[in-house]
């Protein structure tokens, strides 16, 4: 079997190129990176096997240079003889920004970019799967506090937060509209948050939002809805085990779901006795959000029932140097704090049964293993770059 696979030096990615490395059934796997030269691309790929002692075969791992936001990048795949045999191709690679302000480039590569990989994956006369990494958030903020299923999505009514799922749900209809569903595997990973194995992640990509939290204690959303989330190792272990089994169906949640999933109470308990020098957490109306944000700007009416609060007022005023570093962190943090709010779990029933995994570790569980690198995040960093 040989392999084609976007986004391999990501935080999902990563994982199931290690994943992928290890099984002999494997001959090629093609990995499409952005880089200068062949040298260079080589080096990135050394980087991604390093991070973590893991063994790289240079015979095996082939990097394909190209970059999803090129025009004319499908032309270049159909061109490369080497990538005439591949049996499977992971698109695992997405612009995963929520900030509005790069909306055009989310929309870019996660939809030309996909569609040029489309265009490619016609032409090959052995393709034998198509794997679209996409998101469970795509079932959109309208439905909430409940369990939902695969069949809900993609719905043309659903409405999002963010660019970044409304293009990951119009990547699966692109998908269905070029490829026969018997080539189709679609996997929807929930929230991603973190390694469950006490190492250092390849991305802090949602782990920041916790660390801000853990850092502000005094929380605008509901203490008690349901929170899926899965690890990034869990997640590409799914994937592993959904490529290399007899599957009955063509869209899968790798999530949580009712088993595994946690509330946003019983995640800030987890943390909060490794963080005891911290006022305790406290969850408030997410109607409060924008009184947060007037008291950053000074505008805060005198009446206002933030100043119920002083306690914390007063301990932002000494962990955050100007309050214009709060308007920031709440910036980036808007599109999270909605979506925790929604109370959405996706079923797994399907994964599992087909499978045979085990159900995921709950966050609230792996996260005590994350303390010292949680307590370690730059949570402006990604703040200015969510």
């Amino acid at each position: 079997m040989n392999v084609f696979i976007t986004g391999s030096t990501g935080f999902l990615g990563g994982e199931i190129l290690m994943l992928l490395s290890k099984r002999d059934e494997i001959k090629k796997i093609y990995c499409l990176l952005r880089a200068e030269n062949d040298t260079a691309a080589d080096a990135r790929l050394e980087k991604v096997f390093k991070l973590h002692g893991d063994f790289f075969d240079r015979n095996k791992v082939i990097p394909v240079i190209g970059n999803l936001s090129d025009d004319g990048m499908d032309q270049q795949l159909i061109a490369n003889e080497q990538l005439k045999d591949v049996n499977v191709i992971i698109h695992s690679a997405a612009n995963t920004s929520f900030a509005k302000i790069y909306d055009d480039v989310v929309k870019k590569v996660n939809l030309n970019g996909l569609q040029q990989i489309l265009n490619w994956s016609k032409t090959l006369e052995h393709l034998e799967t198509f794997t679209y990494v996409g998101t469970a958030t795509i079932i959109g903020k309208g439905v909430t506090d409940r369990l939902i299923f695969e069949d809900e999505s993609p719905s043309a009514n659903s409405v999002h937060f963010v660019k970044y799922t409304y293009t990951k749900m119009m990547g699966e209809l692109m998908i269905r509209e070029t490829l026969p569903e018997d080539k189709i595997l679609i996997v929807r990973p929930s929230i991603i948050l973190g390694d469950s194995r006490a190492r250092i992640p390849r991305s802090n990509v949602i782990l920041w939002t916790l660390a801000a939290v853990n850092m502000l204690r005094l929380i605008p959303v509901r203490p008690a809805p349901k929170l899926d989330i899965i690890s990034v190792d869990y997640a590409a272990y799914a994937i592993d085990a959904l490529l290399f089994t007899k599957r009955n169906h063509t869209v899968y949640h790798i999530s949580a779901g009712e088993h595994s999933c946690t509330t946003n109470l019983k995640l800030t308990e987890a943390i909060a006795p490794h963080f005891s020098d911290r006022p305790d957490f406290k969850f408030i109306p997410h109607k409060l959000l924008n009184q947060i944000k007037l008291w950053a700007k000074n505008k805060l009416p005198a009446d206002a029932e933030l100043h119920q609060h002083t306690e914390y007022l007063d301990y932002w005023h000494e962990v955050f140097e100007e309050k214009s570093q709060l308007r920031i962190l709440f910036g980036g943090m808007d599109p999270y704090i909605e979506f925790i709010n929604l109370g959405q779990v996706f079923d797994n029933k399907r994964l599992i049964e087909d499978t045979g995994i085990n159900y995921p570790e709950p966050v609230h569980d792996y996260v005590q293993r994350c303390i010292d690198h949680l307590g370690n995040i730059d949570i402006m960093e990604g703040a200015l770059d969510p």
